[in-house]
């Protein structure tokens, strides 16, 4: 039985990769979850695993802790979710985001080789896997997409950092040999997504009567990905990708900010209308939910235009796709929070109220 570290397990897309592995090896597989519990981390989304995986608090810049972690329970997988992630708290703390997300990784990356080398050679069937973003290329024009190949042109303190961090474990393949993966994949959505991203933040306002706070004109655009098919991505990656390269993770769902804002609002109020049972979580009269909700604010600084990636690479030598249609997917995550109103609760604390506050009301 193969033994894997999920760093960041505890997050949106870290505890939907732990369930996902679960649901699919049962007790096939041994899971190690470090997470340092920050305001996205919630070990109630991995309330009903916890008895399958090992659960350890703690942080992935601690080098003794991660190296005990390595000793102890014989780790043969890394999968790297750990890091700062929201461009706006980038923006308001940078250096936050690179004490996790750089020196962090350096620090996994270190711990790793020095567990997994013996004798000047890599035990046999390690890896490493970066999960990375597609922000690290910058932004794109109306018309093209990200490969592989294009050059990294960070434009917030998150894109430079989770760079950075793509550049190390870059260098660690290159120096040592590591036998390191990265994928970069497009914007997630789905279940257990903390409420300071687009889709969970505009389900929460609507159903709280709340106003809905779209950035600029709203015509940025970003390609969609259903967060189940993300990780089933990074599963065949981890396992069957060639060491040392890049994957692209896309959906094919490109969708204008502002176009996403009327879809949650037209999918709510249909499910408010043919589902009465969904009506109690409602915190205002069903009347109120439209498109006057929709505010225009003050746009984020150094807001990138488009993102697009192509997947043509996991896809040939993969035989990966994006199995989830986002006319699917966006219906599943909507029913999900509305009967999940308990999970949201838990995890919106003060800390959000105060951050919701000063990023969005003007």
């Amino acid at each position: 039985m193969k033994t894997y570290l999920v760093t960041g397990g505890a997050g949106f897309i870290g505890a939907n990769f732990v369930k996902y592995m679960l649901s699919k090896n049962g007790s096939g597989v041994s899971l190690v979850v470090l997470d340092k519990l920050t305001y996205a981390g919630n070990l109630k989304t991995l309330e009903t695993e916890l008895t399958d995986i090992k659960f350890i608090r703690g942080d992935i810049c601690d080098a003794k802790l991660v190296s005990e972690v390595f000793t102890n329970y014989g780790i043969d997988f890394v999968v790297n979710f750990a890091a700062e992630s929201h461009v706006d708290r980038s923006i308001e703390n940078p250096q936050l985001f690179l004490q996790t997300n750089i020196l962090g990784t350096q620090n996994l990356l270190d711990c790793a080789m020095k567990s997994w080398m013996i004798d000047q050679m890599y035990k046999k069937d390690v890896r490493f896997l970066q999960v990375s973003t597609d922000e690290v290329y910058g932004s794109l024009g109306d018309v093209g997409y990200f490969s592989e190949k294009t050059p990294l042109n960070p434009r917030s303190p998150y894109a430079a950092s989770k760079s950075s961090a793509d550049l190390f474990v870059q260098a660690y393949v290159e120096t040592y040999q590591f036998p390191a993966l990265i994928t970069r994949c497009s914007n997630n959505y789905g279940p257990y997504h903390f409420p300071e991203k687009l889709i969970p933040l505009i389900i929460k306002n609507i159903l709280e009567g709340k106003q809905l706070p779209v950035y600029g004109d709203g015509t940025n655009v970003r390609d969609w990905l259903y967060v189940e098919d993300h990780c089933k991505a990074i599963d065949v990656v981890l396992h069957n990708g060639r060491v040392g390269e890049v994957y692209n993770v896309g959906g094919h769902n490109e969708r204008k900010n502002v176009e996403i804002v009327k879809i949650t609002i037209d999918h709510i109020k249909n499910l408010m209308e043919n589902n009465p049972e969904y009506h109690r979580v409602l915190k205002t009269e069903l009347s109120n939910i439209n498109y006057d909700l929709i505010k225009f604010v003050k746009d984020r600084k150094g807001h990138d235009k488009r993102y697009a990636v192509d997947p043509t690479k996991i896809t040939t030598e993969l035989s990966w796709y994006p199995e989830t249609k986002f006319e699917d997917g966006i219906v599943k995550t909507i029913k999900w929070y509305l009967e999940n109103q308990k999970w949201v609760e838990d995890v919106v604390s003060r800390d959000y109220q105060d951050y919701y506050n000063k990023m969005y009301l003007w």
